[in-house]
């Protein structure tokens, strides 16, 4: 048990970071989103972004920040799911089935909680964000660890 405790204090601690952007209520969340784009935005251009350029980036870029931190944020989780799940059972198909599966109910959970939350929704086509942003953190590390176990067989 003791040799997993830090992974399983690494996945609580991230699902707590989920559920603390879950619980952000609808002008919170918005607001976030909003500063983000206007940092990124402020980074890259080489010049003053004026209060109606803002409002213009916010409109085209919102939906797509907002989607990339679902995939993101579950992305991670998977990693950290998939490390813990692969000291249990190395790598073989259970430990890429258990890490989606676990990242799906809790994206499922994740957005029943949404719905509780003042101008926030409950939406199925964030938990499939969310379940592709696993996904695909858990074919990147199952294939990587598929062919590092082969190349240590061969040797």
């Amino acid at each position: 048990m003791q040799k997993y405790l830090v992974n399983i204090i690494l996945i609580i601690i991230w699902m707590f970071v989920i559920f603390s952007f879950s619980g952000q209520n609808g002008e919170s969340s918005g607001s976030f989103s909003n500063t983000i784009i206007i940092k990124i935005a402020n980074i890259i251009s080489k010049e003053e972004i004026t209060p109606l350029k803002e409002e213009e980036l916010i409109k085209k870029y919102s939906f797509i920040v907002r989607k990339s931190g679902h995939f993101g944020l579950y992305f991670i989780l998977a990693f950290l799911v998939f490390l813990l799940v692969n000291k249990i059972y190395n790598i073989n198909p259970k430990t890429f089935i258990y890490t989606v599966i676990f990242c799906f109910v809790y994206a499922c959970s994740d957005e029943l909680h949404q719905s509780f939350i003042s101008g926030r929704a409950c939406s199925f086509m964030d938990v499939i964000i969310d379940t592709f942003g696993s996904l695909v953190s858990t074919t990147i590390l199952y294939i990587f660890g598929y062919f590092k176990n082969r190349s240590m067989i061969k040797k």
